[in-house]
């Protein structure tokens, strides 16, 4: 199968791409750093661009896995950016694959989780065939041979760890969290690929249910390191990460909410046995 990836450079895209290259042809659309890895074809594209759709057409692509989004910007600039991508995706004519977020749960309204619901109530009415899988907290190994745009945050966490005895955490710490691990999140949208698409939205989470202090007891274990929590007022907090270039206000205001999911529908779906914390945070080492 000859797939078309959106976000291809990305930390997700660069991952499945990889994995994908194992048994398909893969075009991965890249609008700045071309995604080089063996077997992956690197496209460049604007998504932006009311041509690419036209473009995009001429590649003769079987199905589209849409990984692309615009997460971080003012509400205006996300949501005109994210249904942009969404137009030129429905005008390929395709099967569609799309990573969404479960972040389309949380109680607290976000410019991302609006495009996100926008996207997901698009490609419905679309009639194409399709299928959707909202990971939770997605982390992983970083990719020696490529660099992101952008740090994630469980590496950004990771480096804390590693590198200070004290990590700040908003709140008490009781925040719920649900890590998944981004070869899991992979091989769960292949499998989808791999089947008739079902024409719903799955959540897609780890094997358990972590609180954030649990999840940096975990990430200081593997690293041999020991760490002291500091929990902080949710303003105190909120002023410090403003210092980090790469966090959205709005979805960071929103963060002392659980996300948990119920991750039983994808499992029949897909047979997804997501592996647990314990077991996949060796890879942020």
């Amino acid at each position: 199968m000859r797939l078309l990836v959106t976000g291809g450079s990305s930390f997700v895209g660069a991952h499945f791409c990889r994995r994908a290259a194992r048994k398909h042809e893969v075009l991965a659309l890249h609008h700045q750093t071309p995604l080089a890895l063996n077997g992956v074809t690197p496209v460049r594209c604007d998504l932006r661009h009311p041509a690419a759709a036209h473009r995009l057409q001429q590649l003769g692509a079987d199905a589209v896995v849409h990984l692309a989004c615009k997460a971080i910007g003012r509400p205006e600039v996300l949501q005109s950016v994210n249904r942009r991508m969404m137009d030129v995706v429905l005008a390929q004519g395709l099967p569609v694959v799309y990573a969404s977020s479960t972040v389309v749960h949380w109680p607290t309204a976000t410019t991302y989780g609006a495009c996100r619901l926008e996207d997901e109530r698009r490609l419905a009415e679309s009639g194409l065939p399709h299928g959707v899988v909202r990971p939770a907290a997605p982390y992983g190994p970083r990719l020696r041979e490529h660099v992101t745009g952008h740090t994630e945050s469980f590496h950004t966490l990771a480096d804390l760890v590693r590198r200070s005895p004290v990590v700040p955490v908003m709140g008490d710490g009781s925040v719920k969290r649900q890590p998944l691990h981004v070869h899991d999140l992979c091989d769960a949208m292949l499998a989808l690929l791999d089947g008739p698409l079902p024409g719903r939205a799955f959540d897609a989470g780890g094997s358990e249910v972590l609180t954030m202090d649990e999840v940096i007891a975990v990430i200081a274990r593997a690293l041999h390191r020991r760490v002291r929590v500091l929990h902080l007022p949710r303003g105190l907090f909120l002023r410090l990460a403003r210092l980090q270039a790469d966090l959205d206000e709005e979805l960071l205001g929103a963060f002392d909410t659980d996300d948990v999911v119920d991750t039983e529908p994808l499992a029949l779906a897909t047979g997804l046995q997501p592996r647990s914390f314990e077991r996949g945070v060796v890879d942020l080492r």
